[in-house]
């Protein structure tokens, strides 16, 4: 198969190229004593099914920090990054999705405002069936094929 260059956007008087850049989202696998954490998501896409926490990164943020910052938005869980689980991005999707695995240093579980559910699923107990997109899916099934390499630093400072 030969790999070519997508169509592009440009200006035919100056030749200004304009790049529609994917989307990163940083998401991460928390897992806490009864099981892995997941939300029920509140928002489309998606509404009503099964996700690990996650989101865009913003502008001038890591990919690490966002991954912080969206398990305590969503889950209100203070966390700490102890290894990268994988990156997933599909053919005619703009998102490139980063899952991190994470562990527990503070917070109380409970579903921040994009979510309508927060609950600890044992590994026999996932709800494959119900969660919301394939990175999801994927990702917790490489999780739960393990083992996983963990590192004894921590990838995020503080």
């Amino acid at each position: 198969m030969k790999l070519s260059e997508p169509a592009r956007l440009v200006c035919a008087q100056c030749r200004f190229v304009f790049f529609l850049d994917p989307k990163v989202a940083a998401s991460t696998v928390i897992r806490q004593p009864g099981g892995i954490v997941l939300l029920q998501r509140a928002i489309e896409p998606g509404y009503g099914k099964w996700v690990f926490p996650g989101g865009y990164v913003d502008r001038g943020e890591t990919v690490a920090d966002a991954a912080v910052r969206e398990a305590k938005e969503e889950v209100n869980l203070d966390i700490r990054l102890v290894s990268l689980l994988g990156v997933f991005s599909y053919r005619d999707s703009p998102v490139i999705v980063v899952v991190y695995v994470a562990r527990t240093v503070g917070g109380l579980l409970k579903a921040g405002d994009e979510a309508l559910d927060v609950r600890l699923f044992s590994t026999d107990a996932i709800p494959w069936n119900e969660l919301a997109f394939p990175s999801t899916n994927e990702a917790l099934r490489q999780y739960v094929s393990g083992p996983q390499k963990v590192s004894r630093r921590p990838l995020n400072p503080g």
